[in-house]
């Protein structure tokens, strides 16, 4: 049921390596730029938080127990296959197929060039392959970050919900973002599968 890794145009998503460590550590450190965007309201983790991730991560790729279907993959350069940055899905609600799906591109000099488009859409047509009770996929964002709002638009996800002054940001209120996109609606928008739109 793995079906990995799955490969797009310009990314691809795969599980961790030994080799994806010493960026990730580097991209996880507090400081860098798309701290500012995600999720910039809960707490960072101190250097050392980050460590004890990295020392955690490297157990797991050694025993190579991966939960099925996966929770996170790397985006990773299809030619390169150096490390981009990360999808991630997490459980609103198990009991009732309640799916939370996230994305992060690490350096800015990728941002607005397709990368987290291509990634983010290969990643929905995973977990619907793969979890086929699910109904919708939902993703979380804030008012502040516009390109992720962009981004869940362009795939055809609609805005569901918007918790005003519900996120403070440098002192200032921002909306709470809730978008949603229902399995018959990504069926309807990409019949062949997301990859073959690319």
């Amino acid at each position: 049921m793995t079906m990995l890794p799955v490969t797009g145009k310009r990314i691809l998503l795969r599980d961790m390596i030994l080799d994806d460590l010493p960026a990730w550590e580097q991209w996880t450190m507090p400081g860098n730029a798309w701290h500012e965007l995600d999720g910039p309201y809960y707490p960072k983790p101190s250097p050392d938080d980050v460590k004890k991730m990295v020392t955690g991560a490297q157990a797991r790729i050694e025993t190579g127990e991966w939960p099925e279907p996966r929770r996170r993959l790397v985006i990773a350069d299809v030619d390169t296959d150096g490390l981009l940055g990360l999808v991630t899905a997490a459980w609103e609600s198990e009991e009732t197929n309640w799916l939370l799906i996230g994305i992060v591109v690490f350096d800015p000099e990728h941002w607005g060039r397709g990368y987290g488009y291509e990634a983010l859409g290969l990643w929905c047509d995973y977990l619907l392959a793969a979890l086929p009770e699910l109904a919708r996929l939902d993703l979380r964002t804030w008012s502040g970050n516009h390109g992720m709002m962009a981004l869940a638009r362009k795939l055809g996800f609609t805005e569901e919900a918007r918790f005003r002054k519900a996120r403070i940001v440098n002192g200032e209120y921002f909306d709470g973002m809730g978008y949603g996109i229902l399995r018959k609606e990504w069926d309807a928008r990409y019949p062949d599968g997301f990859a073959a739109s690319l």
